[in-house]
This record gives structure tokens, sequence and C-alpha cells, in this order.
């Protein structure tokens, strides 16, 4: 029998999912995980988040930690890590730098960041209230934008983990060309910045109808060696979970092993496929 693991979840703290900390820990009891792992939104800056619908607020911060460490032992029998994930904003970088920095220098400091791209420049292209602004924007020029700042991300030191890699598929769009030069130039930045990719079940909810990565991609992550964990992305309580058997299947034939698990020390689990 797999062990199961969900590695990227929110809750209503971020102002766009349902859901408590503890309504989340029991569901992940109930889907027959052994591990999970919180990571909400970080705060974005005021004027790109001004109603606080799509972060945590920075004020809640200290309390979403200190929340976990409660649920943890409300749960012993899953293991529950605090993480975070925050967005990769060129014009904003030592903001963010302060604020993980802050956050990880906490006893119940966040064991895993992930770092993801939902901005190309003030446009939060995944955003369905904003899918009208498509018709806007070349479709080429924004998969070869949002690669750009990918590969930016993953290279700058932030994050631990880069979150649903080929999120501008959400909505259906696709290039013309071919994306193997894009995908080989993903694959190196992760490996020079050291960090791993996640397998997001997300874009199987979403008219992209594929996991984050796409094939392709995660198996040019799998031939240059960057280690990957798997999520769900989950917004709702009842997505905990959400068909990690069907990413681990997906993983197996683009060549991978295993899955990772962050623990406590910055190192990582191995959970077989």
């Amino acid at each position: 029998m797999r062990e199961l693991i969900d590695c990227h979840t929110h809750t209503e703290r971020c102002g766009h999912a349902e859901g408590t900390l503890d309504q989340y820990a029991n569901a992940a009891v109930h889907a027959g995980l052994s591990g999970m792992v919180f990571t909400e939104h970080l705060a974005l800056p005021d004027h790109l988040d001004p109603d606080s619908t799509l972060s945590m607020p920075a004020c809640q911060l200290d309390e979403y930690l200190v929340e976990i460490e409660l649920i943890r032992q409300r749960y012993p029998q899953i293991e529950l890590v605090a993480g975070l994930e925050a967005d990769y904003l060129p014009a904003h970088l030592d903001d963010t730098r302060a604020a993980l920095a802050q956050a990880r220098a906490r006893t119940d400091r966040p064991r895993m960041v992930l770092g993801s791209v939902h901005f190309i420049g003030d446009w939060v292209f995944d955003d369905p209230n904003r899918i009208a602004e498509w018709e806007q924007h070349s479709v080429e020029q924004a998969w070869i934008d949002y690669f750009e700042l990918w590969c930016q991300a993953a290279s700058s030191g932030l994050f631990d983990v880069m979150a649903h890699p080929d999120l501008v598929k959400k909505f259906g769009h696709r290039p013309s060309f071919d994306l193997a030069e894009l995908f080989e130039h993903a694959a190196r930045a992760a490996i020079d910045g050291g960090v791993l990719i996640e397998v997001s079940t997300a874009g199987l909810r979403k008219p992209a109808s594929e996991l984050y990565p796409g094939p392709e991609l995660l198996a040019a992550f799998a031939r240059a060696g960057v280690g990957a964990t798997v999520g769900s992305d989950a917004h709702h309580p009842s997505e905990v979970g959400y068909r990690i058997e069907f990413a681990y299947d997906e993983m197996l034939r683009a060549g991978y092993t295993h899955a990772s698990f962050p623990l406590g020390d910055g190192t990582y689990r191995k959970v077989a496929l």
C-alpha cells in the first residue's frame, strides 16, 4: 500500500480558500495521508492585494504558525508540517527576503517555502476574475515571460520548492512553438538554484486538464535529476490528497522513484512511489 503525502494546501486565511487548519488536518487523516504541509500564501504588497483575497494578511503569520503547532499536537497520527507559499515579485525581492528571513528565524518556523509565479508584471494571469485579460496578451509571449520569471525564481535562493511549474497553461492557453528549449532551461535553473519542483494535481481540476508540470516538462526535470514533492494545492478540505496516486504514476513514467517530504532540519524524507 502506497504512503500518501500532500505538500501544498491552503485554508481560509488566504482569502480565496475555505476551511480551517483543523478541518484540513481532519480531512488529511480521513484521506489516509501520512503527512501534509500547510502552505499558506505569504502576504503580498498592499497594492497587489488590497482586499487580502490573494494572500494571508501579514498580521496573521505569527498566529498561523502557532496554530499549526497546536494542530500538530491534536493530530499525532499524521505528520503535519508548517510551510508557506511566496510569490516571486522582481520589484519586491528585498521585502520577500526580509519576510521569509523573519519567519525562518522563529522556533516554529516554516519547514518548507514554495516559490511561485502568479504575476507577469501586475497581471495575475491565473486569476479566474481576470481571465478576459488573456485577450490583451500574446499567448506565446506570456509563456516566454512566465518561464523567464520562473527560472529567475528558481535561481533566486528564496525558495525550497517551485510550485506548479507550468501554471501559465491553467486556462488552456498553449503556444504554437516547440517548448523543449524552455523546459530544458527550467530544468537547468532548478538544478542551479538547488530547488525541488512540485508535481501538482491542481491542473487536473482546471481547463489545463493535466498535472503541473505536464509530461514533457516533468520528464525534463527527471532527466536533470531535480527532486520533486507532490501536492494537491487544495483550497477546500475536500481537495486534500486529490489524485495523489495518479501523480505518483506519472512521476514513475517520467523516471522518478520517490517523492520528497520536508523534515524539520531542512532535509527531505523519501516517499516511495
